[in-house]
Parts: C-alpha cells; sequence; structure tokens
C-alpha cells in the first residue's frame, strides 16, 4: 500500500538544536572529500607525481564519474534499509568510516612515482568515491524525513551549510598547510591524507551519533524498480531543471577550486601562504552572511535568491581576469565576494531539493527520498569532478609543464594564461547561464501547500515563500 502524502517526514514542526547540529556534523565529512581531491590532488599528481595535465584530469575526473552510476544504487538500497537505526543512519556509520581510511588511502603512495603510482591513485580514488556514495546519498535524503516543515528544511540546510562553509575552510585551508608542514612532496600529503580522513570520521560520528533522537520517518513503498524509480525522477519538471542548473554550476564551482594552488603560485606568486588566505576568503565571509541569505530568502524566494547569489559568484569569477594587475588586497577582496555568492548558491539549491522531494510524495504517495538525493550526489559529484577535469584540460592545452620534485616547474606566459582564465572565466560561464533554467522551477510553499490535502506547511516563517 501507499505511504499517505507527507509519510516520511514524521516531524512536523521544530527539531531539536542538537539535531540541527547532529546532522549538520556530516558536513565535516561531505566537506572535506568534496573540497580537498578538487584541491590538492589535481596538483599532487601534476607537480608531486610527475604526471601529464591532461592525463591527471582525467585520473581526477573518471573515477567520481563512477558515481553517476552508483548514487542511484545507493539510495534505492537505502530507501529499502530496515533496521532499528531507521533506513540512513546505518550508512552514516559504516560508509562515513570506510570513507575516512579510503581517503588517506589516496594518498599514501606505496609506489612512489611512475605508471604504478598513477593507477593505485586511480584504483584508491575510486574506492573512496563509491565510499562516499553511500553516506552522501542517506545524509542528504534525511531532511525530508526528519521534518515535513517546509521552513524547518530550511533551517535544518541552513546548520549544515553553515558547517560545510567551516568544513570546507578548515580542510581546504589546513590541508596545504599540513602538506607544508609535513615536508611537501609524497611525506607531506601522506600527513594531510590523516589529517583529512580524521576530519571525515568526525563527521561520520558527530552524524550518527547527533541524530540518534532524531525521528527516522516512516517507511514507505517505492517504485519497484530502478527504472521506474529514475523515471519518475525524470519527470518531476522542478527537479530536473534545478539538479541541471546545480550541476554544472558546481562544475564551475570546482574549477575555481581546482585552481586555487596553481593560481596561488602562479598569479599572485605566493605558493607558502597564498592558497591557505584565498581559501579564508572564500570561505571566511559564507560563514558571515548565512542569516543575511536566510532574510533574502524570505523576502525573495528561494528560487530568485539562488539566481541573484549565482550571479554574484560569476561576477565576482570574471572580475578576476584581472587579477594580475591588481594588488593582491583586491583579488583577496574579490575572492570575498565569489564566498558570499557560493553561500548563498549552496543553501538555497540544498533547502529547494527538499521541496522537490515532498512534492513528489504529495503527488504520488510514494516515498523517493533515496532515487533523488541519488541522482543529486551523482550530479554534484559529477558537477565536482568535472570541474577539475576542465582545469588539467585548460592546463594541458596551455602547455603547463608538469613536475616530480613537489614543487611547481617555471611555466610559461601561456601556461600562465591558461592558469588565469581556468580560474576565472570558464567558472563564471559556467556558473550563470544555468539560472535560466529556474523558470521552469516552480514550487513555492503555497504550492506546495495545495498540493498536500492537510495542508501540513507552517506559514509562520516560510524562507523563500515566494507566495507572499
Amino acid at each position: 500500500m501507499k505511504t499517505p502524502p507527507g509519510a516520511g517526514s514524521s516531524a512536523t514542526g521544530s527539531l531539536p538544536r542538537s539535531v540541527h547540529a547532529g546532522y549538520a556534523l556530516g558536513s565535516l565529512a561531505t566537506g572535506a572529500f568534496g573540497t580537498v581531491p578538487g584541491l590538492l590532488l589535481l596538483p599532487y599528481l601534476t607537480d608531486t607525481l610527475g604526471v601529464a595535465a591532461g592525463l591527471a584530469a582525467l585520473l581526477v575526473l573518471l573515477p567520481k564519474a563512477w558515481d553517476v552510476l552508483v548514487n542511484p544504487v545507493a539510495g534505492r538500497i537505502s530507501d529499502r534499509t530496515r533496521s532499528r537505526w531507521g533506513a540512513r543512519r546505518p550508512y552514516l556509520l559504516v560508509a562515513g568510516l570506510a570513507l575516512a581510511v579510503l581517503f588517506a588511502s589516496i594518498f599514501a603512495a606505496p609506489f612512489g612515482s611512475g605508471p604504478a603510482a598513477v593507477a593505485y591513485v586511480a584504483f584508491a580514488f575510486l574506492a573512496t568515491a563509491t565510499a562516499f556514495a553511500f553516506f552522501q546519498v542517506p545524509y542528504v535524503a534525511m531532511p525530508a524525513e526528519l521534518t515535513g516543515d517546509y521552513a524547518e528544511r530550511t533551517r535544518l540546510m541552513t546548520w549544515r551549510i553553515a558547517v560545510l562553509a567551516l568544513a570546507i575552510l578548515v580542510s581546504g585551508a589546513v590541508a596545504p598547510l599540513v602538506v607544508s608542514a609535513g615536508g611537501d612532496g609524497v611525506t607531506g600529503h601522506r600527513w594531510m591524507g590523516l589529517f583529512v580522513a580524521a576530519l571525515i570520521a568526525l563527521g561520520a560520528l558527530g552524524a550518527f551519533l547527533g541524530t540518534r533522537s532524531a525521528p527516522t520517518g516512516t517507511v514507505g513503498e517505492s517504485e519497484p524498480t530502478l527504472r521506474a524509480q529514475l523515471a519518475v525522477a525524470g519527470a518531476n519538471r522542478p527537479f530536473r531543471a534545478l539538479l541541471i542548473c546545480f550541476v554544472v554550476q558546481s562544475a564551475g564551482v570546482a574549477t575555481i577550486l581546482a585552481g586555487v594552488n596553481y593560481f596561488a603560485g602562479q598569479i599572485l606568486r605566493d605558493e607558502e601562504s597564498g592558497p591557505t588566505l584565498l581559501f579564508v576568503c572564500f570561505v571566511g565571509p559564507a560563514l558571515l552572511v548565512m542569516p543575511i541569505w536566510t532574510r533574502i530568502g524570505a523576502r525573495l524566494g528561494k528560487r530568485t535568491a539562488l539566481v541573484v547569489a549565482s550571479l554574484i559568484l560569476a561576477v565576482g569569477a570574471f572580475a578576476l581576469v584581472a587579477a594580475p594587475v591588481l594588488p593582491a588586497v583586491a583579488v583577496y577582496l574579490m575572492v570575498a565576494l565569489l564566498g558570499v555568492g557560493y553561500a548563498g548558491q549552496q543553501v538555497f539549491a540544498l533547502a529547494m531539493l527538499p521541496d522537490c522531494i515532498a512534492h513528489e510524495t504529495a503527488r504520488t504517495g510514494r516515498r523517493q527520498a533515496g532515487v533523488f538525493t541519488g541522482l543529486w550526489t551523482a550530479g554534484e559529484t559529477f558537477g565536482l569532478a568535472l570541474g577539475p577535469g576542465i582545469y588539467g584540460l585548460v592546463l594541458q592545452l596551455s602547455g603547463y609543464v608538469s613536475s616530480d620534485t613537489g614543487s611547481a616547474a617555471a611555466q610559461s606566459d601561456t601556461a600562465r594564461l591558461g592558469v588565469l582564465l581556468g580560474f576565472t572565466l570558464i567558472p563564471a560561464l559556467l556558473i550563470a547561464p544555468p539560472v535560466l533554467l529556474l523558470r521552469q522551477y516552480t514550487l513555492t510553499a503555497q504550492a506546495l501547500t495545495d498540493a498536500t490535502p492537510d495542508g501540513r506547511v507552517d506559514h509562520g516563517v516560510v524562507v523563500g515563500d515566494e507566495s507572499r
């Protein structure tokens, strides 16, 4: 029998702060894995293992592209899981700890440099991406089941994005410092791998333990086959538009992340502190402006606020084309502008996803959270992998010279131009145009209320209530 609309969200009011905080801790794991490979794996391959930029781009892209197939399967499996911990929480523990161990293995370098080392990194990264799929998909599915309240889902996402920003700041800013403190080269990267693995394990354990008192939701009937589930998700027009927009924008953001070390070394001429300062300027403002974005969303609506944030992010990236002739302080201020846009782009996209899931539940009476979040995380993971792939291709085409010394080789003016454009113009072109797709996103608080027979949506404080 079908689950009534709204089932799977066993709470219709506010969740305890302890659940907000506990759930948000999972972003330590997702933020660290989403940031560090995109930031350091490409330079690790080109400047420590001596891999050509084009081949390095493929090694970064292909293992994560595997998740396009794995994530929907992980979603389907978690949808059908029955345990005393609920459908999702077992994966937070088991897959989360496996993710930590496998991440450290990526940078273990048991074969030094050469073809064997390259093959090892590719295999270790593939295994890590698979573990991440089984952590991320259930994790992202949880908000639609923790609460049926439209506004509460946004508050939950605000906590999550705040911790995500902190995770990006800590992992992205500190990881390069750990590499330097560990002696650079292979040894420094090994220490960095252990440091990030500890962050991931902390996030996984925190999310598992922090949500132990949260409602697990009522498990309902899902579509009988994976093909049928994917067909249902594809027929959800708002979800389809939001997904495509977010995936392309994720590729743009990941291109920026992939270029941080190169941009700091080749454009700012500051290999030591440049990457850390760029990350502090990018993520620091995100922690400060989150409440402001929440108020903007309440006034403009989630969709409009997402468009505004995306345009701020794109304009900031494009303006950095002038970085070679600007003083360093001006460059860092412009990167802070990117951080403001990035914070809004993340929080509103992720707050709109549970609304798509709730809309589908109300429309069909079936629980599809795992399928939708499986597709979402597959797309996001692919976008985050595509960014370094794009950046590596730009480096290859511009003639970037690889090195196996642990330090970047001297580069030509053409290669330095490639470093600059890959960090600025290309991300801007990936981030701005997809907002046109959001014209097909029509979900509002009123629309969700109208679609739910008992009208279980709190209009008291609705972030992004476009019906006002």
